[in-house]
């Protein structure tokens, strides 16, 4: 049950993203004339905008990502490092593994990862054809802000630009399970930052507010966990996710468990051709 719910920790970073909303309309002292819900209203828009989508200009970037798994006593119990080529084409994102642990992939793994690129090509191919994107980088929906409640705090600078900065909670005790993820959903909180001027999610600070079980507390529990996101804006109008860091505590079956996570993307790079 850890594994899948680290496997979607970008659900993870979905959770707190989503976390964005229609349903606050508190004021920062007068310091604005939005309140909350349209601020939220307008990031939603803006994330699921084709126009937007489309004009978003191709890049390649790397992105490096750090697994820690403890023992009981603190110790690094396994270690995964993973270095991945990223490229934004047309909307939809790949990740190409071009290092595991320090070395290059075995042919096993280069099996795997030539079987996963194939994959990726037909899903490029098919949002090429049906013209969507992927949502690696789309973390505001409609059917996600749903569940939470929005208060707008205050106005602050975040990497240089202004920000909104709104904290979300959930909208209730009693929200429907649908799936799995949704008994993480319906328990985090925390707070967002969105960028004031192009009203695109800057940051988000986000943690589970009570513990989440599985199957009754059978399959494990999730006692704590703590997932900060940072997004960074290209000198060209076009957003990314830079860095992350969590922390997931709990139980897996009988035995404890503890999870560090970290990413960071770097080399940013404009693609001036499409590739066909």
């Amino acid at each position: 049950m850890m594994k899948s719910l680290l496997k979607h920790s970008r659900v993870l970073v979905l959770a707190g993203s989503l976390l964005v909303g229609l349903l606050a309309s508190t004021t920062v002292h007068g310091q604005t004339s939005l309140t909350a819900d349209e601020i939220m209203q307008r990031a939603v828009k803006r994330s699921e905008s084709n126009e937007v989508r489309d004009a978003k200009p191709n890049y390649a970037y790397t992105k490096h990502t750090v697994t820690e798994e403890m023992d009981s006593k603190g110790h690094v119990k396994e270690h995964r490092e993973k270095i991945y080529q990223m490229l934004v084409e047309s909307g939809w994102t790949s990740a190409k593994l071009v290092q595991l642990n320090g070395q290059s992939l075995s042919t096993e793994e280069l099996k795997k990862q030539e079987e996963k690129e194939a994959a990726e090509r037909q899903k490029y191919t098919d949002s090429r054809l049906n013209k969507k994107g992927d949502n690696r980088e789309n973390f505001l929906t409609f059917d996600i802000i749903e569940r939470f409640k929005f208060t707008l705090v205050e106005e602050k600078e975040f990497n240089g630009r202004p920000t909104y900065v709104i904290v979300f909670q959930p909208r209730s005790a009693d929200l429907p399970v649908k799936k799995i993820t949704d008994r993480f959903l319906n328990q985090v909180g925390g707070t967002l930052w969105v960028d004031k001027q192009e009203f695109e999610l800057s940051k988000i600070d986000a943690h589970l507010q009570n513990e989440v079980a599985l199957w009754g507390g059978m399959i494990g529990v999730l006692r704590k966990c703590n997932f900060v996101l940072e997004r960074t804006r290209m000198p060209d109008g076009a957003w990314f996710s830079s860095a992350s860091n969590g922390v997931f505590e709990g139980r897996k079956l009988l035995e404890p468990m503890k999870v560090l996570t970290k990413s960071e993307s770097t080399n940013f790079r404009k693609l001036s051709l499409a590739r066909d």
